[in-house]
């Protein structure tokens, strides 16, 4: 409910404005349109993040698993003090198949620069621990990252994917979905006539044309070929109020390959540190010659007086 009155808000600021706004893609806006229903699981990085409501638990926003232990999404998906669980293998929201993990959300941490009242200033990415690891198979996989500061050419072939609708307004969608969306680059989306001072040089952009894809779940990849290869070069982060496929107005992504540092550094540091934590809570004792032993872990041994 408290994400449907934020933008029932945010719909009435944007209508007394003369220009098109910014918006981030909350919950119910927040859908694939115009793209196809993909081949369950061939997006095995792709994530369904949930909160807890009640006794149950409801989509609100994607992500990419890019650890066994850590999921990266939106800031704004995250920035409330919510109860939240990570679907892994996930494609069906209205089914289990088998192929799913739930993980509990341990810890968020959000870039300390993100600021949710302004939508221009970036740093729209969240870091999620989880607990326990993902168990990596053939519907469970590590989205790739992208090597640091790397920028993409105009029009170069990406995809996004979520679960939503089949159409403007239309019916919701709960098999996950995909739809091509091919980058614009900085020179162009900052024009004047598309989104001018809006975008950063730390965002991507894709999509924008009559004939395009929409925005896929907040928080959820955007998926480009690189030789080959599919790396997850964006995070969804927000479209114009003017609604989907608005020409000159395309989906604005977190670029990612500008936060590889504060990923790197974010996931190492609090990694070794949930390792030193678990292996505090998982000791067993033992007498040995009169000597009480504790082993922790499985990784030392410590001779308690």
């Amino acid at each position: 409910m408290l994400r449907l009155l934020v933008c029932a808000g945010l719909a009435a600021i944007v209508l007394g404005e003369l220009e098109p706004q910014p918006r981030y893609l909350e919950d119910n806006f927040a859908r694939v349109v115009g793209g196809d229903v993909a081949r369950p699981n061939s997006w095995p990085w792709q994530i369904s993040l949930q909160y807890r409501s009640g006794s149950n638990y409801y989509h609100t926003c994607g992500g990419t698993l890019i650890q066994k232990g850590w999921v990266m999404t939106a800031a704004h998906c995250v920035d409330s003090s919510m109860t939240w669980r990570v679907v892994l293998g996930e494609h069906d929201l209205n089914s289990h198949s088998g192929t799913e993990q739930i993980m509990e959300v341990s810890q968020v941490y959000i870039h300390p620069k993100w600021d949710r009242s302004s939508v221009s200033n970036g740093y729209d990415i969240a870091l999620l621990r989880l607990s326990p690891d993902a168990a990596l198979n053939s519907y469970v996989q590590l989205g790739s990252l992208p090597p640091s500061g790397q920028i993409l050419p105009h029009n170069n072939l990406c995809y996004i994917t979520g679960w939503g609708r089949t159409s403007t307004g239309g019916s919701l969608s709960h098999q996950l979905k995909q739809a091509y969306l091919p980058v614009v680059d900085y020179k162009t989306c900052s024009s004047s006539d598309w989104w001018g001072s809006t975008i950063k040089t730390t965002m991507i952009c894709a999509g924008g044309g009559a004939e395009s894809g929409c925005n896929g779940d907040s928080g959820g990849p955007l998926n480009c070929l690189v030789n080959g290869k599919y790396y997850v070069h964006g995070i969804a982060s927000f479209v114009s109020s003017l609604g989907c496929n608005t020409p000159k107005k395309p989906t604005a992504f977190t670029r990612v390959s500008a936060y590889i540092e504060w990923i790197d550094t974010v996931s190492k540091e609090n990694s070794i540190k949930h390792k030193e934590k678990k292996r505090k809570h998982n000791c067993t004792f033992n007498i040995e010659h009169h000597t009480l032993l504790r082993y922790c872990s499985g990784a030392f041994e410590i001779k308690l007086n």
